[in-house]
């Protein structure tokens, strides 16, 4: 059995009204220099950092499909690397894909909201098909905001091998620790921690520029593979090589999904001038440097990134470099922080405890539960593979399943909702979705190479969605049932034979709005007979604004009665405050509550839903199990509306799922 309160997500209807997750902070106006600071600490870490391994797998002879080192295969290679992410970061995301924003929030949750609102029966199926789709990315991406973390921090601090190879068996201590302290510092908010990593990153990305220009200078010739033919004749001339390279290529552009994931923190203009005005120059340096140092040093494959710098100065790099793969966690943390606030707002996880950390900015939230559970899923990670090259195989998997996916879903919203015209679609997504699944394609070479964790680990978190979102279904059209018209149940009071007995005191019962009768105050006339003298039965909305005065913080509506001393209540708050029913109880003029109410003596109303696996076929018997396991991560409700514990009392009913 599970059991939830009314006031939580598995009522199945959010009680606090508009879930605060799906409102931010957009892209327009003016973009300060300190929130474009805070991007380039939270977003571009992820991306960022990318040149410490790319390269490096690419010419992995470990790869089951090696590609060779030869001075073609490099100016191929950097060449594919430079347009790869021109056509997939700075193209699909950067210009098209981050326009698609639900009310500033970015991430592929965005994308399936917008596709909800679409009207039309054949919309509504499309639609309804690709939104499905589109939560297989989301939960994909929970698997990439675990592997992530691990394979950034092992891959910087293995450069300590460079530097003195008796350091090796320190590796993982210190990847451990860093990841332990990491997730700690993460309910300080993103504004914090980017305002700590953001200076950490600009440096980053200079020195990464500046090594890069050294390189360069050397063998200046790598500036060919700028021009696209050496991509492209890597390509056909060399497919059979080529194909396979592309596995290792993509970790190029991993970080793609959270710079759209993590728009609701920064807003789009601050993300655009970062990726153009400094971590674009930068990457696109990095791999031309250590393309140069190739060719004139092919034994450097074993780590061009860290050999690139002078030898005095691959120390400070190794620190420097674990600074910024810490950083490049952070990008997929906040993301998947994002990403779940939203899937719950839509129903396929639970209300979850969120905590807004901003207030100018309410895309920036901190998700307790999410935040323990990738902290324990990447020190698995990294104690049970143990080596960046290793977790390397995997990586590739989930993120050109999502990139797919999302420029999937993004063409169709801009056909079906914008109305864009179908020959400028085609024109676009032809060439970008195959350049997608092409990627795609040359990683599912990799499955047996470790590419199967994140499918698994995204099938998963898909699997937990859909099963909580069907049985969400479910338990509302029973709860509804049960529930009633609230307008007719006050109605049936008025007529009630004999009268209820009307005890001195009064009572509140929390209710998702007025259109349902709270199953608490429902309970108690049907089986005690009586009610309190003075009843408010309250609904909490919560407005995409950090605060809310208090003359403005509650609505009355008499429910058609003005003696009965019934009322309902709309208590307002702003993202950024803890709901504190108390104190908005005592804000009502005792003129429109038909009588005095009594806070400090009141008593609260909890309804409350206990889950039962029933007969009925409405899901498999697995399912039912699952469904009633994830309602146990539910927030407390009396808690999080700051409810007095010793006159708060629980009453509901049983509900078969």
């Amino acid at each position: 059995m599970g059991c939830c309160s009314a006031d939580e997500e598995c009522s199945l209807e959010t009680e606090t009204g508009v879930d605060p997750s799906l409102h931010a902070t957009g892209g327009g106006g003016t973009v300060r220099a300190a929130v474009v600071v805070g991007a380039l600490g939270v977003v571009f870490g992820d991306i960022g950092t990318s040149p410490i391994y790319t390269i490096q797998t690419v010419f992995n002879p470990a790869d089951p499909h090696p590609v060779p080192i030869s001075t073609d295969n490099v100016y191929g290679v950097v060449s594919l690397i430079f347009w790869s992410v021109m056509m997939i970061v700075t193209l699909t995301y950067i210009s098209l894909v981050m326009r698609a924003d639900n009310d500033g929030e970015g991430g592929i949750m965005a994308l399936i909201t917008l596709l909800r609102r679409l009207s039309g029966t054949r919309g509504r199926q499309a639609a309804a098909v690709l939104a499905g789709v589109g939560i297989f990315g989301a939960a994909l991406f929970f698997g990439d905001s675990m592997i992530t973390p691990a394979i950034s921090v092992l891959s910087a601090v293995e450069g300590l091998k460079i530097v003195e190879p008796g350091f090796e068996n320190l590796i993982i201590p210190i990847t451990v620790v860093i990841i332990v302290a990491l997730f700690s510092v993460q309910r300080h908010g993103t504004a914090t921690v980017g305002r700590l990593f953001g200076p950490v990153m600009i440096l980053w990305f200079v020195t990464i520029g500046v090594l890069g220009v050294s390189g360069i200078v050397r063998h200046p010739e790598i500036l060919k593979a700028l021009s696209p033919t050496y991509a492209l004749g890597f390509m056909f001339g060399h497919f059979g090589i080529a194909f396979f390279a592309l596995a290792a290529v993509v970790l190029a552009v991993t970080g793609a999904e959270a710079l759209y994931a993590d728009m609701g923190h920064f807003g789009r203009k601050a993300i655009t001038r970062g990726w153009l005005g400094l971590v674009l120059p930068a990457c696109a340096l990095s791999y031309l440097g250590q393309g140069a140092l190739l060719l004139g040093d092919q034994s450097a494959v074993s780590s061009p990134f860290f050999l690139l710098a002078p030898g005095w100065a691959r120390l400070p790099l190794v620190l420097l470099a674990t600074a910024a793969t810490v950083i490049a966690s952070q990008a997929v943390i906040t993301g998947a922080f994002s990403v779940a606030a939203q899937a719950a707002q839509l129903g396929y996880l639970p209300r979850l405890r969120v905590a807004h950390t901003s207030e100018s900015t309410i895309g920036q939230i901190y998700v307790p539960w999410i935040n323990w559970v990738l902290m324990v899923s990447v020190l698995t990670l990294v104690f049970a593979f143990r080596s960046s090259a290793a977790l390397a195989f995997a990586f590739g998997m989930a993120v050109t399943a999502t990139i797919s996916i999302t420029t999937l879903l993004f063409f169709y919203v801009a056909r079906t909702k914008w109305g864009t015209p179908l020959w400028l679609v085609l024109l676009g997504a032809i060439p970008l979705l195959a350049v997608d699944v092409l990627f795609l394609s040359a990683n599912l070479t990799k499955l047996v190479h470790g590419a199967w964790l994140p499918l698994l680990i995204g099938l998963t978190a898909f699997t937990v969605m859909i099963t909580w979102a069907r049985g969400r279904v479910i338990v509302t059209g029973a709860r509804e049932q049960v529930e009633g018209s609230l307008r007719a149940f006050i109605d049936q009071l008025q007529d009630y034979r004999p009268p209820l007995v009307r005890i001195p005191g009064t009572a509140v019962f929390l209710n998702r709005g007025k259109e349902t009768a709270p199953l608490a105050m429902r309970a108690n006339v049907e089986h005690n007979r009586v009610l309190h003298e003075h009843v408010v039965i309250l609904s909490i909305e919560t407005l995409p604004v950090p605060r809310v005065p208090d003359a403005q913080r509650t609505e009355i509506d008499a429910l058609g009665y003005g003696e009965d001393g019934i009322i309902h209540v709309t208590a307002h708050f702003g993202y950024m405050e803890t709901p504190n029913v108390p104190h908005a109880l005592r804000l009502l003029d005792p003129a429109q509550t038909e009588g005095q109410i009594s806070v400090d003596g009141a008593s609260y109303f909890l309804s409350k839903i206990e889950l039962k696996k029933g007969s009925a076929p409405t899901m498999a018997p697995w399912r039912k199990r699952l469904f009633i396991a994830t309602s146990y991560i539910t927030a407390d409700a009396a808690e999080y509306f700051g409810l007095p514990g010793e006159r708060t009392v629980i009453m509901g009913s049983q509900v078969e799922v």
